[in-house]
Formats: structure tokens, C-alpha cells, sequence
């Protein structure tokens, strides 16, 4: 039988932070996270890196990290964001266009990836140049019937459209947003005079989802599925910043699926997981055993 895989599909690039760069980029952050819980065997992050220095250098970190990888490399330069942090250590982005994340090649063993990955974790933001997109579509069309297929639709800057959005919920079976990136969506979608619940509630009906996963800062999160829902409060913590928070948060709450455990279960991990990396610098600090026991 063929080993099957639990992919974050998208961009891979270098946070530029005030302190120094970190690696990151949605996708290898939750790769990174779900193979804490998973094993790193089993996961792996699929993007493209450039032909340059920071190429080698994000090779060696994701390596540092025994984060597995398939990163062909292209004729563009590897992908850069410029971070800024407030004074609550919140995150704004400056993302470079025309990277290496932007043209991922639709490799055959990419394709081979697809046909053995039990689920994946792909993005708006990887979708904002065609190459990407073609190849984000095809990978996502060629899973089994099984896979989880996981759309966090992370808006960054002008980097979406609602074609573009509403492409990627008819091919996926849970969609996670955030308080703020769901506003944006009721005012795309014109939904009017409804309430976040409430536009849960029909983005999870309109487009036949599993799951739909609510974040919604200090005021908690939410899951909603046909036959209910899971609130869980935010815990108190000395935030150092939140870059990949939520990433910690999917990987988590995906990992607790696979494994059996029940939606509550698993809402109450990714919880306590994304509360903790908004304790420690940059994207992928280790999990304490006591979590991920």
C-alpha cells in the first residue's frame, strides 16, 4: 500500500521579522505542526523555492525542522514577506509577487503526492498567480475520495478574488476564516445583514461542507457542522507574536481528526496548541510533550 500523506499545499517563504528572517509560509507551518502530532513521516509541504542563497537557506532550516518537503526549484527568486509587528505583537505583511511560490510546477511527483494524500491544507494566497493555481486545482482534483481538503483561505493584501474563492470551497470539505477574513467574504458574497454565525451557517450549507472552522482572536472560535456547533474561549496568554498561530491551530485540529479524536476534542487541542506558539518568536517553535501527548 502506498504511503499516504498529510500535505500543506501553497507558499513557502522567509518572514522578514525586526529581530531577523524565520521560515515560513501557511502551508510548511502546517506541515510542520501536524507532523508534531502525526510524526514527520507522515507529513510534507509542497511548494517551489528559487535558485538562489535563500533557497539553500530554507532548505537547510525546513530540514532543521525534519520537515519533509517537495520544493522543485524554478527560475524565480524564493519568496520574501516583509513582517512589521504592533505593539501586540500582530503581524502586517508585505508579500513579494513573481516568487518561486507563485509558479509551482505540476511535477509527476507532485501528482503522486495527490493520489496517496489522506488530507491538505492550501490557501488563497498561493492562487494569486495561474501557474500555482492550475497546479493547487489539478493536486486537489486528483485526491482520493477520503482526504480531507482543508481551505484556509488566509487573505493577505489584494491577493484574491471571489472567483477565486468560491472555486476553492466547491473543492474543498472544511473552510477555516477568521473574524475579519469572513467580513470581507460577506461583503463578496453580499450577505445581508446576517451575523458571523449566521454566514457560517450558510457558507456551510450553500457549498456542502464537513466542517467550518471560526477564529475569532480573544473572543474565542467556533466549529460548525450540520449538526451543530464547538465554541472554545481563548486562553489568557503573554503573546511574543502570533505568527503561525492559526497555522498551529489547522495542523493541530487536523491531526486530532485523523487520529480519532471527536470535533470538541480536537477544537480543544488546536486551541491550547495556537495559544502556545502565540507565546514563542516565529512560526514553528516545538510543542510541549504535555500537548502533544
Amino acid at each position: 500500500m502506498e504511503k499516504r500523506y498529510i500535505v500543506g499545499l501553497g507558499e513557502v517563504l522567509w518572514d522578514m521579522l525586526p529581530e531577523g528572517k524565520e521560515i515560513g509560509g501557511a502551508p510548511a507551518n502546517f506541515a510542520y505542526h501536524a507532523g508534531q502530532f502525526l510524526g514527520s513521516d507522515a507529513t510534507i509541504a509542497v511548494s517551489a523555492v528559487g535558485d538562489d542563497s535563500l533557497a539553500d537557506e530554507a532548505i537547510d532550516n525546513l530540514k532543521s525542522h525534519n520537515l519533509n518537503f517537495l520544493m522543485p526549484r524554478v527560475e524565480y527568486p524564493t519568496g520574501t514577506v516583509q513582517v512589521s509587528l504592533d505593539k501586540y505583537g500582530v503581524p502586517t505583511y508585505d508579500i513579494k509577487e513573481n516568487v518561486a511560490w507563485d509558479n509551482i510546477p505540476l511535477t509527476a511527483e507532485i501528482k503522486d503526492i495527490a493520489k496517496n494524500c489522506r488530507a491538505v491544507c492550501f490557501g488563497s494566497l498561493a492562487q494569486r498567480n495561474v501557474v500555482s493555481r492550475q497546479t493547487i486545482n489539478a493536486f486537489l482534483d486528483s485526491t482520493p475520495g477520503d482526504c480531507l481538503k482543508i481551505f484556509d483561505i488566509n487573505l493577505r493584501q489584494n491577493f484574491y478574488t471571489k472567483e477565486i474563492i468560491e472555486n476553492s470551497l466547491r473543492r474543498c470539505n472544511i473552510l477555516k476564516i477568521n473574524d475579519e477574513e469572513l467580513i470581507v467574504i460577506g461583503r463578496l458574497f453580499e450577505f445581508q445583514d446576517l451575523d458571523l454565525r449566521s454566514e457560517c451557517r450558510m457558507l456551510l450549507k450553500n457549498y456542502g461542507l464537513d466542517m467550518l472552522v471560526l477564529t475569532c482572536g480573544v473572543n474565542g472560535s467556533y466549529v460548525f457542522t450540520a449538526e451543530g456547533q464547538s465554541f472554545q474561549e481563548t486562553p489568557q496568554v503573554e503573546v511574543a507574536d502570533t505568527v503561525g498561530a492559526g497555522d498551529s491551530f489547522t495542523g493541530a485540529f487536523c491531526a486530532a481528526i485523523l487520529s480519532g479524536k471527536s470535533i470538541n476534542e480536537a477544537h480543544a487541542l488546536a486551541v491550547k496548541v495556537s495559544a502556545f506558539v502565540c507565546t514563542q518568536k516565529g512560526a514553528m517553535p516545538k510543542i510541549p510533550e504535555e500537548l502533544r501527548g
